[in-house]
């Protein structure tokens, strides 16, 4: 169903632009009753999506491996920009600064995995980029305000009864 979806946006922004789509999207999830506290937004829905190439390649390389080194000079290097120049318009472009973009993918790709498999709290943390699990834990409950290990125990609950 999900696909149907997907390709449902894919047309709309083939046919009325990015802007048009993302909107549409953003509706469309907004009715949507997500079990277990999950986050009603995918990353690429909650945040405006790039019309620069180089605001693109730097979102990119982010979705494409979370866990990889993405400090403002990996970045800004990957653009062809200088910091300040890609902080500006990363934040223009997407509206959040790359830090805090960077963050969220993180989180979304450590609820992911939290709700999928069994893999502990510390290896998921350094496997994604947020060195240690206090750090994970600190963004995951600042983002979605339960821990990671109480997440992962609503999905496992829910597993059982489905």
């Amino acid at each position: 169903m999900t696909a149907g979806m997907d390709l449902a946006l894919a047309l709309v922004e083939d046919d009325l632009g990015r802007d048009v789509a993302h909107a549409v999207a953003r509706q469309l999830v907004l009715f949507l009753r997500r079990p277990g506290s999950q986050s009603q937004f995918s990353v690429p829905l909650w945040t405006a999506r790039p019309a620069s190439d180089p605001i693109r390649a730097a979102v990119s390389a982010v979705e494409a491996e979370p866990g990889a080194r993405h400090s403002i000079a990996d970045l800004a290097d990957r653009c062809g920009l200088s910091p300040r120049h890609l902080q500006r318009r990363f934040a223009d472009e997407v509206g959040v600064p790359p830090a805090a973009y960077v963050e969220r993918v993180r989180v979304e790709a450590a609820r992911r995995a939290l709700a999928e498999g069994d893999e502990p709290v510390e290896a998921l943390a350094r496997r994604l980029g947020f060195g240690t699990g206090e750090t994970l834990r600190r963004s995951f409950h600042r983002h979605l305000g339960v821990a990671p290990s109480d997440y992962r125990e609503r999905f496992r609950a829910m597993k059982e009864y489905a």
